[in-house]
C-alpha cells in the first residue's frame, strides 16, 4: 500500500522542527547565562582584589592578571569611542534575541549564546561602571605572553563564536543544522524519505 504524502512528512513536522528549535533555545540562553555570570564574576574578583595596573603571575610568564580599564572594544581597540561600541553591542543584543527563534541548530545555538554572553558582559561594564552611563570602561586582565593586548572572558567568547562562525561556514551548516549539499538535494527531490523509498528485492534478503 503506498504511503500519500501527508503521511509522510508527518512525523518529520510534529517532532523535528519544534523540538530542535527548543533544544536550541534552551542551548543558546544557557550558554549566554554562563558567559554572563562567569565574566561578570572574574571582573568582579579583579576589581576586588587588584588595584588598577597591578600586574600578578598566575602561569608564570605565559599568563598574567593586569587590571586595566578599556574605554575602547575587544583588545582595546578605537580606545575613546565607549559610546559607540555601546550602541553597537545593544543592537547585537536586540538582533541575537529577535533572531534566535529561527535557530535550529544547536552550534548554531552555541554560536550565539556565546556571542550574546560576551556582548552583553562587556556592555554591562559600559553601562554601569565608570565614568557614567554608556561611557564605562570596560574590566580587561588577562595578558599573555606574546599577545599585545589585554582582554577578558567576555572577549574570548566573542572571538571564540567568530572562530565557530568560520567553521560551520566552511562545513556548509545551515541555522537548520543541515548542510548545504542536504538542503539542495532535498529541494530538488533527491533525496526520498524512508517511507518513500521502493523496496527491492535485495531489501528483503
Amino acid at each position: 500500500m503506498a504511503v500519500t504524502e501527508p503521511q509522510a512528512n508527518a512525523p518529520a513536522s510534529k517532532g523535528s522542527g519544534s523540538t530542535v528549535s527548543v533544544r536550541a533555545l534552551i542551548a543558546l540562553a544557557l550558554v549566554a547565562v554562563v558567559v554572563y555570570l562567569l565574566d561578570q564574576a572574574t571582573k568582579f574578583f579583579i576589581v576586588s582584589n587588584l588595584s588598577e595596573g597591578e600586574q600578578v603571575k598566575a602561569i608564570g610568564q605565559l599568563l598574567q592578571f593586569h587590571f586595566v580599564k578599556n574605554s575602547g572594544a575587544a583588545f582595546s581597540i578605537a580606545s575613546g569611542s565607549t559610546w559607540i561600541f555601546s550602541i553597537a553591542a545593544s543592537a547585537v543584543t536586540i538582533f541575537i534575541i529577535g533572531f534566535a527563534r529561527r535557530i535550529r541548530s544547536v552550534a548554531w545555538a552555541v554560536l550565539f549564546g556565546m556571542l550574546l554572553g560576551g556582548t552583553t558582559g562587556n556592555l554591562t561594564d559600559r553601562l554601569f561602571r565608570e565614568p557614567g552611563f554608556g561611557v564605562g570602561h570596560v574590566i580587561d586582565f588577562i595578558q599573555v605572553q606574546g599577545f599585545p593586548a589585554i582582554f577578558n572572558i567576555a572577549d574570548s567568547f566573542i572571538v571564540a563564536s567568530m572562530g565557530l562562525f568560520i567553521l560551520l561556514s566552511v562545513r556548509g551548516i545551515g541555522l537548520d543544522g543541515r548542510r548545504t549539499s542536504e538542503r539542495h538535494a532535498a529541494a530538488r527531490g533527491d533525496v526520498p524519505t524512508e517511507t518513500e523509498r521502493p523496496i527491492s528485492s535485495t531489501d528483503n534478503k
